[in-house]
């Protein structure tokens, strides 16, 4: 089952574990990019690297996912930007924790919570970023 074949609000495990999976991917070539531009010492150096990467990644993946899903689910609401905004500041705010920086956090709650809340948008209205155009 795909992220969007389920309502917003229902699904929430799988949707959750789609996210991860999608934050584990883009985690794994992440990483791939950071050794292979940035050389490290040693293969526990290039291990940890890539742990470090693939974990946080996974980690704002599943964040997102719950904290969307959780958040349509509580309010009730179905195909609301709203919630994809929530669980975009959600992840981000994990990276200023990270980071432990306020502004971190702060701009990352911002600028994830705004492309979250612009993909669904997106899919709600049928925008393509490529293709022919629509006559």
């Amino acid at each position: 089952m795909g992220y969007w074949e389920a309502a917003d609000g229902e699904e929430c495990p799988s949707k959750t574990w789609e996210t991860t999976r999608a934050g584990i991917g883009l985690g794994l070539v992440g990483s791939a990019y950071h050794i292979v531009a940035l050389p490290p010492t040693n293969v526990i150096e290039a291990v940890q690297r890539a742990t470090n990467g693939t974990l946080t990644m996974a980690a704002l993946g599943a964040i997102f996912g719950v904290t969307t899903c959780l958040t349509a689910h509580v309010r009730g609401t179905e195909d609301d930007p709203l919630n994809y905004f929530i669980g975009g500041c959600a992840s981000g705010a994990l990276l200023g924790v990270k980071a432990h920086s306020y502004m971190t956090g702060t701009s990352a709650c911002l600028g994830f919570g705004v492309v979250a809340a612009l993909m669904k948008m997106g899919k709600m209205e049928g925008w393509r970023i490529s293709g022919p155009p629509k006559l």
